[in-house]
C-alpha cells in the first residue's frame, strides 16, 4: 500500500503541469473596450487599436461596454467597418445609452446586450448645433442603418426609422418621430438578445464559464500623444513655431531656433494626423505659408502679398488641424472646439510676438547674454571710428550699380562702394545721393 502511494503521488506531481496547461488552454479570452465618450477621432483611433490589440493576443471575444450620445457619422462609419472587418465575435452591453452613432455602431455588433433602463436608436444626424442636417446626411446615415441591419439579420425599416422622423413602421412607431428603444422593446423587436446587469452575465448566457477579461488601455505611447491633444498645450507648441521661425529668419544659421521650431512642429502636427484631425493638404497648407513668409523676408522686399498670404496660410492651417472639418464644411464642428481652436492658435501667436518683444529685450539685458554677446562699445571720444573713408562722401552723387534692397553697391565717380537706403528698394542704374558716410557702407537714397 506504501508503495502505491508514494506511485499515485509522484505520478500526481507529474501530471499537475499537464493539467494546468489543459485547463489554460481551455480558458477563453476576452478583451474588453469602453466607448463611454463622445464618437469622435479620438474614439476612432482608440477603437482601431483595441481590435488591433485583440488580433494580437488572439482574443476569442470582443466586448463593448457602451454609453453615449454619438457623435461624428464618418468616425462611426470607421468603426462600423472595423467591426464587421473583425473575425471574431463582438458583442455590446449598452451601459446605458446608445443613440444616434452608437446606435449605428451597436448595430454592427454581433449581439446587442443592453442593462436594466438602458435606450438605442434617435440616430438622426444632427449639425453642432442640435438641429437636423441636411437631407444628404440623412440619406446616408438611413442607407447605413438599413444596409447594416440587414447584414447583421435585424428589421431595415425599424433601422431606418431611428434616423428618419417622417418613416412609420406598423406596430412600432408612428410617423413623426423618430425610434428609441427602452431595454425591453429592444428585446422585443430584435434589436437586444437580453436585458443583463454585467458582462459576466453576458458570457454565462452565451455558455462561456471559463475565461479571462482584459480591459483595453492605451499604452504609454498613446496616452503622450493625447495630452498634445490638449489646446493649451497646443497653443505652447504653437508659440515654440512661431518663435522659432522669426528668430531664424532674424538670425540664419544659429540652428536652434529652427531646431525648436521643428520639434515643436513634429508634436503639434502628428498627433493630430493620427488621430485622423490632421489632413494632408491642411500641413501642405502650413508649409506653403513658411516658404512664402521666407520669400517676403529674403526675396521679395518690402512686406506684401507673399508675407499676408504666408501669414494666412500658416495661421489657418494651425486652426483647421485642431477641427474635424470636411473641406471647410463646419456642420459638424461645435462652436466650443471652433472657439478652442482659434484661442490656442491666437493664444500662441500672441505669446510668441510677447516673447520677442518682452522677453528678447530682458534676454539682452541679462548676464547670460553679455557672457555670449559682445556689449562693450568703442566710443568717438577714445579714438574709436567707424568711418573707413578717409575723405566725406556725403552729398556726392552716383547711380545704384547693383540692386538696393535695402543694400548693394553704389558707383560714385568710377568707384565702387557698398551702400544701404532706409529701407527702400533701388533698382539698378537709379540716381542716388549720399546722406550718410559712416562705417564700411554709405546711407543713399534716390536722387530726385
Amino acid at each position: 500500500m506504501r508503495k502505491i502511494y508514494w506511485l499515485l503521488n509522484i505520478l500526481f506531481i507529474v501530471a499537475t503541469p499537464f493539467i494546468s496547461f489543459a485547463q489554460d488552454s481551455t480558458m477563453a479570452k476576452v478583451m474588453k473596450m469602453e466607448i463611454k465618450a463622445e464618437i469622435d477621432p479620438r474614439m476612432n483611433r482608440y477603437v482601431e487599436l483595441s481590435l488591433e490589440h485583440a488580433e494580437d493576443i488572439k482574443a476569442d471575444y470582443v466586448i463593448i461596454e457602451m454609453d453615449t450620445y454619438g457623435g461624428a457619422v464618418t468616425d462611426a462609419k470607421d468603426i462600423v467597418e472595423n467591426i464587421l472587418n473583425f473575425k471574431k465575435p463582438v458583442w455590446v452591453f449598452i451601459n446605458k445609452d446608445a443613440a444616434s452613432a452608437g446606435a449605428l455602431i451597436s448595430i454592427a455588433c454581433d449581439s446587442i446586450y443592453m442593462s436594466p433602463g438602458a435606450n438605442i436608436g434617435a440616430a438622426t444626424v444632427v449639425t453642432s448645433d442640435g438641429v437636423a442636417a441636411p437631407d444628404k446626411y440623412q440619406s446616408y446615415m438611413r442607407s447605413t442603418m438599413r444596409s447594416i441591419a440587414e447584414e447583421k439579420g435585424r428589421d431595415p425599416k425599424i433601422a431606418e426609422a431611428m434616423v428618419d422622423q417622417n418613416l412609420a413602421v406598423d406596430s412600432v412607431s408612428e410617423a413623426g418621430q423618430v425610434i428609441t428603444f427602452s431595454t425591453s422593446e429592444a428585446i422585443k423587436w430584435g434589436f437586444c438578445e437580453g436585458k443583463v446587469n454585467s458582462i459576466d452575465e453576458i458570457l454565462e448566457r452565451n455558455g462561456v464559464t471559463n475565461y479571462d477579461i482584459e480591459t483595453y488601455e492605451l499604452d504609454a505611447t498613446e496616452q503622450i500623444i493625447s495630452v498634445f491633444l490638449n489646446p493649451f498645450i497646443s497653443g505652447l507648441l504653437i508659440l515654440v513655431i512661431i518663435g522659432g521661425i522669426y528668430f531664424e529668419l532674424q538670425s540664419p544659421g544659429i540652428g536652434f531656433p529652427i531646431l525648436a521650431a521643428i520639434i515643436a512642429a513634429v508634436l503639434y502636427f502628428v498627433p493630430y494626423y493620427l488621430n485622423g484631425l490632421a489632413e494632408n493638404w491642411e500641413i501642405i497648407c502650413f508649409f506653403i505659408g513658411i516658404i512664402l513668409i521666407a520669400m517676403e523676408v529674403f526675396v521679395i522686399p518690402g512686406f506684401g502679398v507673399a508675407g499676408v498670404l504666408g501669414i494666412t496660410f500658416t495661421l489657418s492651417s494651425l486652426v483647421l488641424v485642431m477641427l474635424n472639418n470636411d473641406l471647410f464644411n463646419f456642420s459638424f464642428v461645435g462652436s466650443n472646439e471652433l472657439l478652442l481652436a482659434l484661442a490656442a492658435t491666437l493664444g500662441g501667436f500672441l505669446g510668441s510676438l510677447a516673447v520677442l518683444f518682452i522677453g528678447g529685450v530682458r534676454f539682452t539685458e541679462s548676464k547670460a547674454f553679455a557672457r555670449i554677446a559682445l556689449t562693450d562699445t568703442m566710443g568717438r571720444e577714445e579714438g574709436f571710428t567707424s568711418n573707413f573713408n578717409e575723405v566725406s562722401l556725403v552729398g556726392k552723387t552716383g547711380e545704384a550699380y547693383t540692386i538696393l534692397r535695402p543694400s548693394g553697391k553704389v558707383l560714385i565717380e568710377g568707384e565702387v562702394y557698398d551702400a544701404y537706403t532706409r529701407g527702400e528698394y533701388i533698382e539698378k542704374g537709379t540716381p542716388i545721393i549720399v546722406t550718410s558716410n559712416e562705417g564700411t557702407s554709405l546711407k543713399v537714397k534716390v536722387n530726385e
